[in-house]
């Protein structure tokens, strides 16, 4: 039996103007409106560029990712997830905390760095808030030791954070590492979520 906590959430989501949205648009979640929102401010991604999308299950950013590089572009997926194919995108389903998942993400680039990397990589929440913001936050910087190897100079990072304990240092290592850091808010993300997302311009190069 459900608690009443769990029924409010599943009544909550299925009442969100993003998920019905999602629904009608063809979307797999209502994450794609978030990354939307930042390719009509900000231009991320453009026609032909390498991306890599970290944390992609069910796949909605992948959507909107491969239809904005089209044919003559490279994606490359991953998440612990399964995730149905999608057209035009490598998926590779691992743990991204193992090294043999980072090997196998830089295997399918095939010696090409990529243009720009989003993550929306979160931890399993398990209710002890301290320790999934460290888990959050340990995510963020694998993500950003991934950039080190795989970024282009003058790349972008895309990334979803969380605020708590390791945000400043995350935030400060962000502008030493790239030119700008913007701190985004797409109001598809949920006001009572501590999830927010920054936008790393300008990679500095290894």
């Amino acid at each position: 039996m459900r608690s009443k906590s769990s029924k409010a959430w599943l009544q909550e989501h299925w009442n969100d103007p993003y998920v019905l949205r999602a629904k009608a648009d063809g979307y797999r979640g209502r994450a794609a409106y978030k990354l939307l929102e930042i390719q009509d401010s900000d231009r991320l991604i453009r026609p032909g560029d390498c991306v890599v999308d970290l944390g992609c299950a069910p796949g909605a950013w992948s959507q909107i990712a491969s239809r904005v590089i089209g044919d003559q572009g490279r994606l490359v997926g991953s998440d612990i997830l399964a995730m149905d194919s999608i057209a035009g995108v490598s998926f590779i389903q691992g743990d991204f905390t193992e090294e043999s998942t980072l090997r196998a993400i830089l295997k399918e680039l095939g010696g090409h760095h990529a243009d720009v990397v989003i993550s929306d990589m979160a931890p399993n929440a398990s209710g002890n808030r301290s320790s999934d913001q460290i888990r959050a936050m340990y995510l963020c910087e694998l993500a950003l030791d991934f950039c080190q190897q795989a970024l282009k100079l003058d790349g972008a990072l895309f990334i979803k954070v969380f605020h708590g304990e390791g945000f400043d240092a995350f935030f400060k290592q962000l502008k030493t590492d790239f030119s700008v850091v913007k701190t985004r808010k797409p109001e598809a993300s949920r006001a009572r979520s501590r999830e927010t997302y920054l936008l790393a311009t300008g990679f500095r190069g290894r």
